[in-house]
């Protein structure tokens, strides 16, 4: 009897041990939102299948994961693959990891709309040439790296997931928010001397809602990457897919990569 005894214990243990063992699994997966011929729902579940992920994580907050998982006819690719999936694999957990109420922050701190009010205002001066040279060449550095991602997006999705185009996406985002296109905006009086009302009735300038909106793109991937962090260390020994835009997905690996104490990998989904 004590030796029966001993022997389960040895297997448990073992059990116990291998499963702790078992380093948590995340696949970042970078999509196009809507569906074209290239990349589809059907794609994506196909990959899903493929993967089997325990996690899918969804690029929206909590309160949009409520409205996501409810929304009678969704429109998204990320949305239509993962019903698809759960209906086949009912188990699997669904959950949020975007910054909480993103898109009201954006618009309370006039972020939204100075940013694309911003974008456009660039076009037009570049458009009537009255932006300098230097200043020309900037915007037509960033439409060049716009386009060169557009094209690749016209591809199969190992063709947007890959080390490659992350480099392009960043180049792509510093362009946008660290150095290019800001650099205009501060040097214009244009973006200065062009206002909208936020929600509180303050006016702000297309400079200040566009240079918040710039600390944004640092501060809403970081917590994006942070929030992905703590999910892996809740569930660990998981598989985790991870449904983001591309353009998030070289940022994402480069933080989870810093965050990271050994107690995951990330990996490819065309790699296994």
């Amino acid at each position: 009897m004590k030796t029966l005894s001993a022997i389960l214990f040895v297997l448990l243990f073992q059990t116990t041990f291998t499963f702790s063992q078992q380093k948590t699994e995340i696949y970042i997966i970078g999509n196009i939102h809507d569906s074209v011929p290239n990349y589809h729902p059907q794609i994506l579940f196909n990959i899903l299948d493929k993967v089997k992920p325990d996690i899918i994580l969804h690029e929206v907050d909590s309160k949009g994961m409520e409205e996501y998982i409810k929304e009678a006819n969704p429109k998204g690719n990320e949305i239509k693959a993962s019903n698809q999936y759960v209906q086949k694999y009912p188990n699997t957990k669904r959950l949020p990891f975007d910054f909480e109420g993103r898109n009201q922050y954006r618009k309370d701190l006039g972020m939204v709309p100075t940013d694309n009010l911003t974008f456009r205002l660039i076009d037009k001066l570049y458009k009537e040439e009255k932006l300098s040279p230097t200043e020309s060449k900037i915007y037509e550095e960033f439409s060049q790296l716009t386009n060169r991602l557009m094209k690749i997006a016209e591809g199969p999705p190992e063709q947007f997931n890959n080390s490659k185009t992350d480099k392009i996406a960043k180049e792509r985002q510093t362009a946008q928010y660290h150095r290019g296109l800001l650099k205009i905006v501060n040097q214009r009086t244009e973006f200065k001397e062009n206002y909208v009302t936020k929600p509180n009735q303050e006016t702000i300038s297309y400079q200040d809602g566009y240079a918040l909106m710039c600390d944004f793109w640092d501060t809403r991937n970081k917590t994006m990457a942070k929030n992905i962090f703590d999910i892996a260390n809740t569930h660990k020994g998981q598989t985790i897919v991870v449904l983001t835009g591309f353009l998030h997905r070289y940022y994402l690996i480069e933080q989870l990569k810093k965050l990271n104490k050994g107690s995951y990998t990330i990996k490819e989904f065309y790699q296994l």
